[in-house]
């Protein structure tokens, strides 16, 4: 896959993108903003490991930022499964040395656009640590909106968090269309 977006690409993860990688990922800063699984420090393995299963995945989910024809973050979605079928968790992060330019908001914006074109889903949301303050701004500007504050709802870095909610929905999909999962659904 790739996809334009004004500050570059967003396309499939390659074996070749393991070097920049490593090297944009293993940053304690990022890992601080991220999710456990994300490990810090970040190592080759790491990479080679991540590449091999965002390329394997299907429906392939997790695609790399380029900017410069160089692999510098990495955006996708957790698909979701059960009743929550139609709705899809969206995570992204980017190298720090890229931070502060609108590139985040204008990859999270474009992705989104694609990812409700290419998947069937209802809503997209995403959760942020309250120490992310920059996230939750890219969320802002990307279009979703803030639906909650989970109080001391995760552990990182040795402190209980706060996490906030953020979502966007597909309004223009009726909730009881097949292309918003509701088919064997009668309305009432």
């Amino acid at each position: 896959m790739e996809l334009e977006f004004a500050a570059g690409l967003i396309r499939s993860w390659r074996p070749e993108d393991a070097d920049s990688l490593v090297r944009e990922a293993d940053n304690r800063n990022i890992w601080l903003t991220v999710r456990d699984r994300f490990p810090y420090p970040y190592t080759r393995a790491h990479a080679e490991a991540w590449i091999a299963r965002a390329i394997s995945d299907v429906p392939e989910t997790h695609f790399a930022i380029d900017l410069g024809a160089r692999a510098v973050g990495g955006i996708g979605l957790e698909l979701q499964e059960d009743v929550s079928r139609y709705s899809a968790e969206l995570g992204y992060w980017l190298g720090e040395t890229h931070w502060g330019r609108g590139i985040m908001t204008a990859a999270v914006s474009r992705f989104t656009e694609y990812a409700f074109r290419a998947f069937d889903l209802c809503r997209i949301y995403a959760l942020v640590f309250e120490t992310n303050p920059a996230s939750r701004r890219v969320l802002d500007r990307a279009g979703y909106a803030l639906e909650g504050r989970l109080r001391r709802a995760v552990y990182k870095d040795g402190r209980i968090l706060d996490q906030f909610l953020y979502a966007v929905s597909h309004e223009a999909r009726p909730l009881h269309s097949p292309s918003c999962g509701g088919m064997d659904i009668a309305p009432s």
